[in-house]
């Protein structure tokens, strides 16, 4: 149980770029270098889908399955994030 519980924790730069107001997505598409062009097609979706996703303005369960698999992060906790209110787009 302990290894399952260690594997649902986020890195520190992820977990400390959310307490600064960063969205989930961003911030691990971005601590693995990450544009939102190469989250794109590594997913399959647009651009512009996932900055929708990524400022909480898109909550499609299958767009936000694929940015977690593709960003190798727990859906659920994207799912969360994405019912809390919209952030700014990135820049």
């Amino acid at each position: 149980m302990p290894d399952q519980a260690r594997s649902n924790t986020l890195p520190a730069a992820i977990a400390g770029a959310v307490a600064a107001g960063v969205s989930l997505a961003r911030a691990a598409r971005e601590s693995i270098g990450y544009s939102i062009e190469d989250l794109a097609v590594a997913c399959g979706l647009t651009a512009d889908e996932i900055t929708q996703v990524e400022v909480g303005n898109d909550a499609d369960p299958g767009r936000i399955r694929r940015i977690a698999a593709a960003l190798g992060i727990p859906e659920d906790a994207v799912f969360q994030e994405t019912a809390a209110e919209p952030r700014q787009a990135a820049e």
